[in-house]
């Protein structure tokens, strides 16, 4: 059981910064930008590519599927609890799985938390003309992208040493022949 629950360390406390992190920045611009109208920039001219604003959001990122935030909370939960099922199963070596699986749990978790308390997620980070998001979108998307390229990197050096092992074959097969002669 000790091992057990050893093996959620890196989820939780992973879980627990960005969890924490996206919480506070939400309630930040809730108490302190209008909705819809409130703009915040710590200088004017940046305004036009970066801002903070107050935008509530029932659908999912990038504003797609408005007004499902009750399958969004299904799915969110659904997948929280697949990741905290999964995890223990992933090894210790395999850090870039283990890292993309605690940043995309964060982001479930953070954003379900404002669908159960306030029937919808805070967005407020607008760059440019992008769509609005938040802190849990943005580790929804990291550890999607560290998913991706430690996948890439494990097959890549899956492939390079099959073709090593292939190399050693061959080379021991011509050494066998030309001991043969």
């Amino acid at each position: 059981m000790k091992k057990y629950l050893k093996s959620y360390i890196l989820l939780f406390t992973i879980a627990a910064i960005i969890i924490g992190l996206d919480q506070y920045t939400k309630y930040l611009v809730r108490e302190n930008i209008e909705m819809w109208t409130g703009v915040w920039a710590p200088w004017d001219w940046i305004i036009p590519y970066a801002r903070i604003i107050h935008i509530p959001n029932t659908g999912v990122a990038f504003g797609m599927f408005q007004d499902k935030s009750w399958l969004f909370t299904i799915l969110s939960s659904i997948i929280a609890i697949v990741i905290v099922i999964y995890y223990p199963q992933v090894p210790n070596s395999d850090w870039p799985l283990r890292l993309a699986m605690g940043m995309q749990f964060s982001g479930a978790v953070g954003n379900l938390i404002d669908r159960v308390t306030i029937g919808h997620v805070t967005d407020f980070i607008s760059i440019g003309n992008f769509a609005v998001f938040n802190i849990a979108d943005s580790s929804i998307t990291v550890g999607v992208i560290i998913l991706i390229i430690g996948v890439w990197i494990q097959e890549h050096n899956e492939k390079k040493n099959k073709r090593d092992s292939q190399s050693q074959v061959n080379e021991t097969t011509i050494n066998e022949i030309e001991t043969l002669k």
